[in-house]
């Protein structure tokens, strides 16, 4: 049983025309994802472990089905659950967790927010340039490393602003989640919003309902840490760092 083929198929899941194949490597990862955002919602830093498991997997599945820019983005994400944990794990002298839960300042929401909109804005009309050459990126390192691939025929992204909108968030919410900032749920849920409607919309049901399932952990996540950043006296938009 080769466990990291995508053709390994684990159950046929009656969802859409001729039911969803899903694959052993995919419920795991997606298992291991689940499991890295409940643990993260509970703040746990095991969920960095769940996190590598998923990124690694999804990178695997990324690689068969030729979709290499994406792999380099859990190649980020595998670096910045690196970092998550270390950060995390950190102790003062006082042996006092050094990350506490708390709102990002005014200032830096503001800072945030201008560079994301300014990102969306670029990649949306440059996305296929910029995926490209991500792609052509990856395929150059893999062959480099021996890897028999050659550079895949890209169609045009078909909901370029949306496509643009959920990479930007992503990478903005995993940093803000290493940092322990509240608004990383905010963002997740956006995210996870999106997702549920454009997965919908291209018939991929199981991916869409995965994203319900996030959207719903998101949601209790943000409702614990803006508890836990009330009691750590943390206010949102406040010009405390």
């Amino acid at each position: 049983m080769n466990f990291f083929s995508i053709n390994n198929i684990l159950v046929n899941i009656p969802l859409g025309k001729g039911g969803y194949d899903l694959s052993w490597i995919e419920a795991v990862g997606t298992i291991a994802g689940l499991l890295c955002i409940w643990f993260a919602s509970q703040e746990k830093i095991i969920n960095y472990l769940f996190g590598l498991i998923n990124v690694t997997l999804f990178a695997v599945i990324f690689f068969q089905i030729q979709l290499y820019a994406s792999l380099l983005l859990q190649l980020f994400f595998f670096a910045a659950n690196i970092y998550g944990w270390y950060a995390w794990s950190r102790v003062n002298d006082q042996q006092q967790i050094e990350l506490k839960i708390r709102w990002l300042s005014l200032n830096k929401a503001v800072i945030i927010s201008l560079i994301s909109v300014l990102l969306i804005a670029i990649m949306t009309f440059n996305i296929d340039r910029v995926f490209g050459y991500l792609t052509q990126i990856a395929v150059t390192i893999m062959q480099k490393f021996g890897f028999n691939v050659q550079m895949p025929i890209l169609e045009p992204d078909a909901f370029p602003f949306w496509d643009s909108t959920m990479t930007v968030l992503s990478i903005v919410a995993m940093v803000l989640m290493t940092r322990k900032y509240v608004e990383n749920w905010l963002v997740w849920m956006v995210i996870n919003v999106i997702s549920v409607v454009i997965y919908f919309h291209q018939g991929v049901l199981a991916m869409s309902l995965q994203y319900v399932i996030l959207l719903g952990i998101a949601f209790n996540g943000s409702r614990l840490w803006i508890q836990a950043a009330k009691e750590n006296h943390s206010l949102p938009l406040s010009h405390v760092k």
